[in-house]
């Protein structure tokens, strides 16, 4: 048959390639457009999570809140938590009840991104009088009011101001009302409100981006290609799937917690249609604010499967519903309100790890060893009182909040050394320290890696670093920390070797910190931080001499630390790039 009609129209068959090539046009332009939306808010936001670090989300829906194409730019933990937020907007307002002009926002913890730090806005876009799309977007403001950034919080109402989901702009009109309660309950008003703002600039982009591409196209909405995007990388992950061993494996961990240690286990179980994780037989939840919500749990679980399975699909409603989690309510892995939630970051960032254990006993040899996996974030404080600690100091001196977003190393991998100071699983950027130290008054000494941190094995653990950092005048200021992998650090696999812990001082009087909770650093005083490295993957006797070489004359491994080897014997026949030496 021709692929010609009768009347000279296209046949069936160039009608097909047609829709096709439209369809992978339409495609690559929304990933265009995702990203201009995220490097948007990136350009405007007030706030250095946001602007430096690279911690967001950015993403398109259709109109019935199913995800489409998320921005490269961001974190796992917010995008995949936004896709199911997008549908608890719609509840709250659905679609019949938007119009051109409205933006809605909400940090809601359940029905956001996991705790009050991040806010999230929806905007409905509309094309020729009809809702085609909603773009939705995330950021980690600076302050929230409450106790601030920690893990001491007892309950949610002591985290801060707390937004229902709620209308922000009326048909083109700010909530002034709405606006004023967020300003007056933070302490950094300019910089939260210009975040606010940022948010609803980004979704505008990323509106008018899809209303141009819409009119190129000739396309009324977007849900026939939106529905084609999701039915396909649906189908491509089932795909993935058939690579792996139908089963179920489980496996288990054990985490710092907040003064105690904490159990944490899963059972993941591969069928042809999808994965189950089941977290059942993990701890429940604690009074103290490193709880985790079902989304948040979601979100890693499921980033953790898809860089084993499926990698190269695309991230969407499609791809993400092959994978279904469950966790015992009032569990630490699904928090119930008014638990305390506010470092949820800290015990869900570490959910890759634990799944991966279950998958090395499907497949040793993809998966890495474990890492520093939960970030650790220097949040220091100036001009607030602790409990117990010199207030009156505290209060005199200067009022400033900052993050440095610290990392450690990660765990090794199946033929290539872990990578080292890199935030694995987040994905946040370190701060420039040049940032920080103009935006408060503090010095960083010292930030350079951490030799010997990274386990021993085939292949090794990458390696953590060491900070120094006081404050600038020699006045009191507060740390809150929210690190873990200090008491249980992490575990190597297929006979490699633990990470080393991770630990943190006081310079000169040598006074240890605890992991989590407020701490005072008394005027003088040098907080050193050693973060954890990542573990070893196979026996170290087994690693290349090249490689070792290489890791003791760049200075990652002391002699003291290095595995005994036999003499290197240079073979001209050997290629000693073979394998990866990246920090």
């Amino acid at each position: 048959m021709s692929a010609h009609g009768t009347s000279g129209q296209p046949g069936p068959l160039k009608q097909a390639q047609a829709l096709q090539w439209q369809q992978q046009l339409v495609w690559s332009r929304l990933l265009a457009v995702v990203e201009e939306q995220a490097q948007t808010l990136i350009r405007t936001a007030f706030g250095t999570p946001t602007r430096e670090a690279g911690d967001l989300s950015a993403g398109v829906f259709l109109p019935d809140g199913r995800m489409v194409a998320q921005a490269v730019t961001g974190t796992p933990g917010h995008v995949n938590s936004m896709a199911d937020s997008v549908l608890h907007f719609l509840q709250a307002f659905p679609a019949d009840q938007m119009a051109e002009g409205d933006v809605f926002i909400t940090n809601d913890p359940w029905k956001g991104t996991g705790h009050l730090f991040d806010v999230v806005m929806v905007t409905p876009v509309f094309h020729l009088g009809r809702l085609v799309a909603l773009f939705a977007s995330t950021v980690h403001v600076v302050d929230i009011g409450g106790l601030g950034a920690g893990p001491d919080a007892l309950e949610i109402f002591h985290e801060g101001l707390f937004l229902p989901i709620l209308r922000f702009i009326t048909r083109g009109r700010i909530e002034d009302s709405v606006l004023a309660i967020v300003r007056a309950n933070v302490r950094e008003p300019d910089q939260v409100e210009g975040d606010l703002h940022a948010l609803v600039a980004c979704n505008e982009v990323g509106a008018r981006r899809l209303q141009a591409l819409l009119r190129e196209f000739g396309l009324s909405d977007l849900q026939a290609h939106g529905e084609a995007i999701i039915e396909r990388s649906a189908q491509a992950m089932r795909s993935a799937l058939a690579d792996w061993p139908q089963g179920t494996w489980q496996h288990a961990m054990t985490v710092d917690g907040y003064d105690h240690p904490l159990h944490l286990q899963v059972a993941v179980t591969i069928g042809p249609e999808g994965i189950a994780v089941d977290y059942a037989g993990s701890a429940g939840t604690v009074a103290r604010g490193i709880n985790v919500p079902k989304a948040y749990t979601d979100a890693y679980t499921s980033f953790g499967i898809r860089c084993l399975i499926g990698a190269d699909v695309p991230n969407n409603t499609g791809s993400l519903a092959a994978i279904r989690v469950s966790a015992p309510v009032g569990s630490i892995l699904n928090a119930q309100p008014p638990a305390a939630v506010a470092v949820r970051a800290a015990i869900g960032q570490l959910l890759p790890d634990l799944v991966f254990g279950a998958l090395r006993q499907a497949r040793p040899d993809r998966v890495p060893a474990e890492g520093a996996s939960s970030l650790w974030n220097i949040r220091l404080v100036g001009g607030q009182a602790i409990e117990g600690g010199p207030n009156e100091a505290l209060l005199r001196s200067q009022r400033f909040g900052i993050t440095s977003f610290s990392t450690g190393g990660t765990g090794a991998r199946p033929g290539l050394d872990g990578l080292s100071a890199t935030a694995y699983p987040s994905g946040v950027r370190n701060v420039s320290l040049e940032i920080l130290e103009s935006q408060a008054p503090v010095l960083f000494r010292r930030k350079e890696f951490r030799p010997d941190s990274g386990g021993r094995g085939r292949t090794r653990g990458g390696l953590g670093q060491i900070i120094e950092v006081q404050h600038a005048r020699n006045e009191p200021m507060l740390l809150a920390a929210t690190w873990d992998r200090v008491h249980y650090p992490p575990r190597g696999a297929l006979g490699g070797e633990d990470g080393a812990p991770g630990k943190a001082w006081l310079k000169p009087s040598g006074q240890p910190l605890r992991g989590k909770g407020r701490q005072l650093i008394p005027a003088g005083q040098v907080l050193v931080v050693e973060t954890p490295g990542g573990a070893g993957l196979g026996p170290a006797s087994e690693r290349s001499p090249q490689a070792l070489q290489a890791d003791l004359a760049a200075g990652l491994v002391s002699a003291a630390g290095a595995p005994a080897q036999p003499p290197v014997h240079a073979d001209p026949h050997s290629d000693p790039h073979t394998e990866s030496l990246a920090p």
